[in-house]
């Protein structure tokens, strides 16, 4: 009879622990909803924001696409084109920011790209107390769902992140299946400006050179990474067959201006007049509607690809 006793309280007291374990690991799962570790290698936690600021056009579009759009209250100036931004407060653009412009809005927590500045200003911000969120900008398919998965987590929203990230995997998977199809590949220079005549282009590792090479195009600029001025004499080597530029703000140029450049008279893109020109925060942000940006450029560069 003891031996059974003993058992029986053996069993229990293993039933009792296990179950303890189990309530530990709920608990661990709870503490980490929201907590995320930023581009900055810091913890980062969130409860229900109420106030959010949120700087960088990708970083605006993920927060409005997992409903959070109503807890917004300011935003930066390469978000203001973001569909349902308009009439949130703008506090200046995302590489000139202030420190005193962001917290005047009384956040609740501040959602960043990685590519924002200046430092000095990202520091403050995190050293003002207010959850501050660095989140990783890189212009490729999985950067944009890494800042899917950090902002779902953060915001508590893990399963809209989830079938957000599904959402742009099917996108980018139909445009690549066309893409395949092409047989000739039109070389390309994006121009980040053309001030005083020096073209500035965008080389490889640059999100340019990604939506180049995603919409079915080959960049000129692999000589040298990042947005750097390019030689006439680079560009005359290998006459581009078309030309990407932004269509908003001081580096937004007309036809005749770019193709009268002595780098671009005789070249392909210059007799057949293919310059395209899209906005800036939509063509190299990288956000959720990359996938569209990049097939829009993909109709412009292949005009005769169903897309």
């Amino acid at each position: 009879m003891q031996m059974r006793n003993a058992a029986v309280l053996k069993l229990s007291r293993r039933h009792t622990l296990l179950g303890s374990l189990a309530l530990l690991g709920g608990l661990s799962k709870a503490s980490l909803a929201g907590t995320i570790t930023d581009a900055g290698k810091a913890s980062v936690s969130a409860t229900a924001p109420k106030r959010i600021v949120t700087i960088g056009s990708a970083i605006t579009e993920i927060v409005f696409a997992l409903g959070e759009k109503s807890n917004v209250v300011a935003i930066d100036l390469t978000s203001m084109g973001v569909a349902g931004a308009q009439g949130l407060t703008n506090v200046g653009y995302m590489r000139a920011l202030s420190t005193e412009g962001v917290l005047s809005q009384a956040p609740d927590l501040i959602c960043v790209s990685s590519d924002s500045g200046p430092p000095a200003v990202l520091d403050a911000l995190r050293a003002s107390g207010v959850p501050f969120a660095l989140i990783p900008h890189a212009p490729t398919i999985e950067g944009i769902k890494v800042k899917v998965t950090l902002l779902g987590t953060l915001l508590d929203k893990a399963a809209e992140a989830e079938k957000l990230s599904a959402d742009i995997d099917v996108a980018f998977a139909k445009l690549a299946e066309k893409i395949a199809t092409v047989k000739q590949r039109p070389k390309v220079l994006f121009v980040l400006s053309l001030a005083d005549n020096r073209i500035m282009a965008g080389g490889h590792t640059t999100a340019a050179d990604t939506m180049i090479t995603l919409a079915g195009g080959v960049n000129i600029a692999t000589s040298f990474a990042g947005y750097k001025p390019i030689s006439a004499e680079t560009i005359l080597e290998t006459p581009p067959d078309a030309v990407v530029m932004m269509n908003n703000g001081e580096n937004s140029h007309e036809t005749g201006e770019v193709f009268a450049n002595t780098a671009f008279v005789g070249s392909p893109a210059a007799k057949s007049g293919a310059l395209f020109k899209m906005d800036g925060s939509y063509l190299l942000g990288f956000g959720p509607h990359t996938a569209e940006a990049a097939t829009e450029l993909a109709r412009k560069l292949h005009p005769d690809l169903p897309l």
